[in-house]
């Protein structure tokens, strides 16, 4: 589909056409070629170059992540989302963000992700045992998301009968993110706030009366401050918990997800793949690039700034296009290919600069073991008919594959 440069000049992402949901690529490739800085009805601006992304995410004197602003109007301000998104680690600035940042980092170094290997890898192979000789299964519900609910639900030491309600959670607050919000879905991620925080009040009060391994527990190692010149408040605490858990969860079910589908869907792939495992972690770089689990992010610009030539005032909220970024042919040669062995791959999947993703190696690993092992398992599994998508513009990924594994 070839959209001309009249109609996506006119592109209201607030308002997007129905097939933009169902498939935006075509219209990422009219932005790029058309209307890359694009000024929306709202007073905000949609960005989709490549180059123009990688410096926004750099420059954090221009460009903020505070979302106190924008969220107001959209959540109100005195309302659990509200007070979720602007306090967890994404959308805000130093000295919060420095703060828990570097607790998580100090948390998640290679030694202690080389530590939660074994454990992935058990995971896995539990999962995968649980698929063998079923006559149908559903990729999502029955791999994909599991597997990060259980790695985040480890990191945070959540105890194994308690994580069942995290992923709907989860779906809830992630999806009041998205341009535009329905009652019900504002309803909806206000009272997963509030269950929460909740739950994760009880948690963290049986955690300081017996604190885990701060090596191996990040949980502890957040209450305690540990990385970090000065603790959390306790909503700042409980927020970015609910962060942390949110943050794992539904962008690496997407990575995998999507990596099964387009595996599936480029059979040449998957047989070069299977013929070479090597080939693993430049595939998992493709899906990021090609599929991102994550497509869209935001900026708020502190001072007047000028992109492609247009003056953009201070105080405006800019979309950062990632989907598109990752389409950029001034980045990337022949970017409408999937190609496991594209290299380089200077992909923004992560975003970039200070607020890169914290879990981007964690992320890399689980997509990495999930993927190989499955394929290992199931060389030629089959999709069914009836896939569904997530429903999101945000978000891109599944919420059901259903699928034959032999």
């Amino acid at each position: 589909m070839d959209i001309a440069k009249a109609d996506i000049e006119s592109f209201d992402l607030a308002n997007a056409p129905v097939d933009f949901l169902r498939d935006p690529f075509a219209y990422y490739d009219a932005l790029l070629a058309h209307a890359p800085v694009l000024p929306q009805p709202d007073g905000s601006v949609l960005l989709s170059r490549h180059a123009d992304l990688d410096r926004i995410y750099r420059d954090t004197a221009l460009y903020s992540s505070d979302k106190k602003a924008a969220f107001a109007p959209k959540f109100g301000a005195e309302s659990p989302l509200f007070e979720h998104h602007t306090t967890s680690l994404v959308f805000s600035d130093p000295p919060l963000h420095t703060r828990v940042r570097r607790i998580m980092t100090s948390a998640l170094t290679p030694r202690a992700i080389d530590r939660m290997e074994p454990g992935l890898i058990e995971t896995v192979g539990h999962l995968l045992d649980g698929l063998a000789g079923r006559d149908q299964v559903d990729l999502i519900e029955d791999f994909a998301a599991t597997i990060p609910i259980q790695i985040i639900g480890n990191l945070l030491d959540v105890p194994l009968d308690e994580r069942a309600p995290l992923r709907d959670w989860s779906l809830a607050i992630l999806g009041a993110l998205e341009p535009s919000l329905s009652a019900d879905q504002l309803a909806r991620g206000n009272h997963a706030v509030e269950a929460f925080k909740t739950y994760l009040a009880d948690l963290v009060a049986r955690r300081r009366a017996q604190p885990g391994d701060p090596e191996t527990d990040v949980l502890t190692r957040l209450i305690r401050g540990e990385g970090a010149d000065a603790q959390l408040s306790e909503i700042e605490l409980l927020q970015n918990c609910i962060f942390i858990l949110n943050a794992g969860h539904e962008t690496t079910t997407n990575l995998i997800g999507n990596a099964l589908a387009l595996l599936h869907d480029h059979p040449e792939a998957r047989a070069r793949l299977l013929v070479d495992p090597d080939l693993l972690p430049s595939t998992v770089e493709e899906v990021l690039r090609f599929r991102s689990p994550n497509q869209f992010g935001n900026r708020e610009t502190t001072a007047e700034v000028e992109l492609g030539g247009q003056v953009i005032p201070a105080g405006t909220n800019l979309h950062l296009c990632i989907g598109a970024a990752n389409r950029d042919p001034d980045v990337f040669e022949n970017p409408t290919r999937f190609d496991i062995t594209r290299k380089p791959n200077r992909h923004l999947a992560f975003a970039g600069g200070p607020h890169v993703c914290v879990g981007l190696t964690l992320a890399r690993l689980e997509g990495q073991v999930a993927i190989g092992r499955f394929l290992q398992r199931f060389p030629d599994y089959h999709l069914l008919p009836g896939r569904a998508g997530g429903g999101r513009i945000r978000f891109r990924g599944y919420a059901s594959l259903p699928a034959v594994t032999g």
